[in-house]
């Protein structure tokens, strides 16, 4: 067994309980979707979990993933789904032998809703609580951090060949093979999403992805990149010039600086995560460039690259210590190109801590 997260796992699965069985009254929560029960189990691809208030805890798992989940999910009972047998029925039918009177469920698509309260009959009252689980994931314990870092340290080697590698005539795909090739040499599980690396007019695309595009003289480069260590993720943005930077280029650079620096400074327990992004906002928009930062200040990550808490200025969100959530104040500006610069911070009982940092610079290594 891959002996990471330790005894983390069965603090989650109390947590769990207390939150949904003590606090709310549910003797049973369903998890089917696949990060959540790979948060509480240590082990992918599982079918879903039944947690129940009093017995023991399953894992429900088709023959693929079988073996594994024998292996990984330890604090479950571990039960083979044949993919000719209705899960739903299954679920059900342990629901019933549990005496479970209300079952909550993470997240269920309408179909197997359907099939799961048919077989129920009504005996059990069933309610969507998503939330819990999302509770428990936006604040990291002290394991989920450790592999985080990890992760934004792989991360910043896959940057650190960015500076090295981009120069015109590269191809986009070509630097980017070279960053991801970096990143796994050292340790990473792969990429934590897509590697973005957007050149030229196309640096004024937020997502604009990595193409055949060869890299020219003068380029923008937007390099959005991150690593995946034991499912943990890390995002980090740096955006240089192919050559020397102009005077517009530096000047624009110099204000998304200033507004990633202020916003993270921002960053501390019970901040409002709307005022966070007010804070970068107000300095794009000061410099008269307000129009071109067309997206949120940042997002939570985790297990996922995106998750709560959202840093934008529609967000209800305060944080709290254990987030963990990116800073990434960009201007785009067709024709000319992008500028975003990004790290992946930590929302620390002191002043925040950046698990991606260095390379704040337009100029390569070239």
């Amino acid at each position: 067994m891959i002996g990471f997260w330790k005894g983390e796992r069965m603090n989650r699965i109390e947590a769990l309980k207390e939150k949904a069985f003590e606090q709310k009254g549910f003797d049973g929560f369903l998890i089917v979707n696949e990060i959540n029960a790979l948060y509480l189990s240590g082990c992918p691809g599982l079918a879903c979990l039944l947690i129940p208030k009093t017995g023991d805890n399953k894992a429900y798992v088709y023959n693929v993933n079988y073996e594994q989940a024998k292996a990984e999910a330890k604090g479950f009972t571990v039960e083979l789904v044949k993919r000719s047998e209705n899960l739903m029925a299954k679920v059900a039918e342990q629901a019933k032998a549990l005496k479970i009177k209300k079952l909550a469920i993470d997240s269920l698509n309408v179909e197997n809703y359907r099939k799961l309260a048919r077989e129920l009959r009504g005996k059990i009252k069933l309610s969507v609580k998503g939330n819990f689980v999302w509770e428990l994931r936006k604040v990291k314990d002290e394991e989920e951090l450790e592999l985080m870092r990890k992760a934004g340290k792989l991360t910043i080697e896959g940057m650190k060949v960015a500076y090295e590698v981009i120069r015109p005539g590269i191809k986009e795909y070509e630097a980017a093979a070279e960053i991801e090739y970096a990143m796994r040499k050292m340790g990473s599980w792969g990429t934590a999403f897509e590697t973005i690396l957007a050149s030229g007019a196309r640096s004024a695309f937020p997502h604009g992805g990595c193409t055949d595009k060869e890299i020219r003289e003068g380029d923008l480069v937007v390099v959005d990149v991150g690593a995946a260590y034991k499912y943990y993720r890390s995002d980090m943005t740096r955006t240089l010039v192919a050559g020397k930077p102009s005077n517009k280029q530096i000047k624009i650079y110099e204000v998304v600086k200033e507004a990633q620096e202020k916003a993270f400074q921002a960053v501390k327990p019970k901040a409002k995560a709307k005022e966070i992004d007010i804070t970068a906002r107000k300095v794009i928009e000061k410099a008269g460039h307000g129009e071109y930062f067309v997206h949120g200040l940042g997002h939570g990550v985790g297990l996922e690259v995106h998750e709560p808490p959202t840093l934008n200025q529609e967000s209800k969100d305060k944080l709290t210590i254990g987030n963990v959530v990116t800073i990434e104040p960009g201007i785009y500006i067709i024709g000319f190109g992008g500028i975003r610069i990004e790290d992946t911070v930590l929302v620390g009982k002191g002043k925040a801590e950046k698990f991606t940092e260095g390379f704040y610079t337009l100029e390569s290594a070239r």
